[in-house]
């Protein structure tokens, strides 16, 4: 067999420490499936074999690791990238003593409706550039700083130009002139709106929060959301306790996002569903909240999934790395739980099975670290450690020192 080189004509990746496939069934056996002294071969920007270098079918060239780690390019499954403004004014005061709310998403609404398109496209793909150069390589986004028929399809329409997976989050917050009038939000977003937006997004999705939008206003809207064919996630249970989570699974929503503030109830529900939960470590880094408590879900067999929640707000990460440390350090998990969460999870969380892992007919997808080990992720916070990025068998420019010899 003769596989394209990887850098855009294909190629053979070897890789002596360790290759994490995220599939259980290869390797050493554990929820990353680690191969040493492994193979990926990729043709056309998919993997096409995976195994034991020694075992593997002629290519076109090699590509020599040095004793690096190959992994999967990080899923994120939860950003906010269109927008336009800046509140590092209320990031300091924060930080300063005084809690977060949501109402601080206004101040990005009326910026992001002052912003021309060329604004907006601009910082959204340089957003989805700096976390590229991180290693991620499938990133979801949502509108929701719109918050006008005109402005929230707007959004869409860009993020479409430049991610994987778009959502529809009309119902973020109730806009200022809505005030009085939080109903008729609701039927903005379940009516014309939801019609100028269903053709640009695949999921809709809801902020379920006090401040936001309560149980029936977001059974509305996401109801209305998957007449049209969309798929629904949530907001859920970020500030407090809350009935996002049970109306999540209930629904069938792919993700509840946050499920920082969980009863037993939630969690039960949650572990019997096949509802994903998305945690965001940055969101709690960044407003001094709780961390969500991802050791109680894992026990309970709960699928977790790892996001940034870049946001302007509350998260203003595109690390992943960051992330992972954070959920390592803060959350309870293992290491090998953290990557897996971060890649193979945010796949599920977004019902993906061609990205997030290193398998037969994947896209090939890879990152390659300037460490032995996945583990160095959380072991080396900070540290710049992706030396190189392949996103559908093309080289990512720009990234690391080069790495690899071939």
């Amino acid at each position: 067999m003769t596989a394209e080189l990887i850098d855009g004509v294909g190629a053979l990746v070897t890789n002596d420490p360790g290759l994490v496939t995220d599939d259980p069934a290869r390797g050493d056996g554990g929820p990353l499936g680690v191969l040493t002294g492994a193979a990926v071969v990729v043709q056309r920007g998919r993997v096409v074999w995976v195994g034991r270098s020694a075992d593997a079918p002629a290519a076109d060239r090699r590509y020599d690791a040095g004793g690096r780690a190959l992994l999967p390019g990080f899923v994120d499954s939860h950003a906010h990238l269109v927008f336009a403004g800046d509140r590092t004014a209320e990031f300091n005061a924060r930080m300063s003593g005084r809690p977060y709310g949501a109402g601080g998403i206004r101040t990005t609404v009326a910026a992001t409706r002052a912003a021309d398109d060329a604004a907006l496209e601009a910082n959204l793909a340089r957003l989805v550039g700096e976390a590229l150069r991180q290693g991620t390589t499938t990133v979801e986004c949502k509108s929701g700083y719109g918050l006008t028929v005109a402005d929230e399809a707007r959004s869409l329409r860009i993020a479409a130009r430049h991610v994987d997976e778009v959502t529809y989050l009309g119902a973020h917050v109730v806009p200022p002139e809505y005030a009085d009038d939080p109903g008729g939000y609701v039927e903005l977003v379940t009516g014309a709106m939801l019609d100028a937006c269903a053709p640009y997004a695949r999921w809709v999705d809801v902020f379920c929060e006090r401040g936001a939008f309560d149980a029936d206003a977001a059974r509305a809207v996401l109801t209305a959301g998957m007449a049209r064919g969309l798929v629904p996630r949530v907001h859920a249970n970020q500030l407090g306790p809350g009935p996002g989570v049970r109306l999540a699974v209930e629904l069938g929503a792919a993700s509840a996002d946050h499920c920082t503030h969980l009863d037993d109830a939630d969690v039960d529900a949650l572990a019997h569903g096949e509802t994903v939960a998305t945690l965001l470590p940055g969101a709690e880094f960044s407003t001094r909240g709780r961390y969500p408590d991802a050791r109680r879900l894992l026990d309970a067999g709960v699928t977790v999934a790892l996001s940034t929640d870049c946001n302007p707000g509350s998260s203003y990460t595109s690390s992943m790395p960051f992330c992972v440390a954070l959920a390592v350090r803060e959350m309870g998990m293992t290491p090998d739980e953290a990557v897996w969460a971060a890649t193979a999870g945010g796949a599920r969380a977004l019902r993906r099975e061609d990205v997030g892992r290193i398998v037969p007919g994947a896209r090939a997808d890879l990152m390659l670290l300037e460490a032995p080990s996945h583990v160095h992720l959380a072991y080396r916070p900070g540290v710049p450690l992706v030396r190189a990025v392949w996103r559908a068998g093309r080289r990512v420019p720009g990234v690391g020192s080069g790495g690899g010899r071939g």
